[in-house]
């Protein structure tokens, strides 16, 4: 029992380190490449997990072998840009001044549903408004809409609305940061202060509390769940 914990443990941490590799993607944001190497990886460590009588080293071997390969596969993208366009592919423009480029999304096996459902999540319902759609090599769409559909920012409106900067959590869940607070330059009386404003007593009572850099404070309270 000792044993297969202590091999679970080093082929999860293993797989851990490989994924950390590929940097912070969503599952739905990996190249082809990267997708690839986390299913082999995943398929890697589940035998020498169930099967006892396999050496350990019989799945760490090709695990740490792939996670060379992928490095060696990182190096060469970065410096590379025809072996990026191969290994990655290339964006695919679907949409142009309004006109769908059919050819396009055959080539990338993208249907009139997919598009249509990657335009209504970006609030677009009018192919005649977008400029271009671009599939990135993510499987990712990427809208532009022309210019007059754009929201109309402060700059054009000639307004200069104060710069709130970066809320920082102070409270997450009823513990306190107290390096978030430190940084704003504020202590923990400041804080019973703010907390007091709205009937608590406790930190262990706020679910949340941010501060902004105008230490501007946004506060939520626990709710006691049935």
């Amino acid at each position: 029992m000792v044993i297969a914990f202590l091999r679970t443990i080093i082929l999860y941490l293993l797989i851990i380190v490989g994924i950390r590799l590929m940097g912070k993607r969503q599952v739905g944001e990996l190249e082809p490449s990267e997708l690839v190497l986390a299913l082999i990886i995943a398929d890697l460590a589940a035998v020498p997990m169930q099967d006892f009588g396999i050496p350990l080293l019989t799945g760490i071997i090709p695990i740490f072998t792939l996670l060379c390969i992928t490095m060696i596969l990182s190096i060469l993208t970065m410096n590379s840009v025809k072996f990026r366009a191969l290994v990655c592919g290339r964006p695919s423009i679907i949409v142009e001044n309004g006109k769908i480029h059919q050819r396009e999304m055959q080539k990338n096996r993208f249907t009139l549903d997919e598009l249509m459902e990657e335009l209504r999540m970006k609030g677009i319902t009018d192919l005649s408004t977008v400029k271009y759609a671009i599939l990135e090599t993510n499987g990712q769409i990427s809208v532009l809409p022309y210019a007059n559909q754009l929201p109309v920012t402060a700059e054009q409106m000639q307004v200069t609305p104060d710069d709130v900067g970066l809320p920082l959590i102070v409270i997450n869940d009823g513990h306190v940061l107290d390096h978030n607070l430190r940084t704003r330059g504020l202590d923990r009386a400041w804080l019973q202060k703010q907390i007091s404003k709205y009937g608590i007593k406790e930190p262990d009572d706020v679910f949340l509390l941010t501060v902004d850099e105008q230490n501007r404070v946004y506060f939520s309270a626990k709710e006691v769940l049935q």
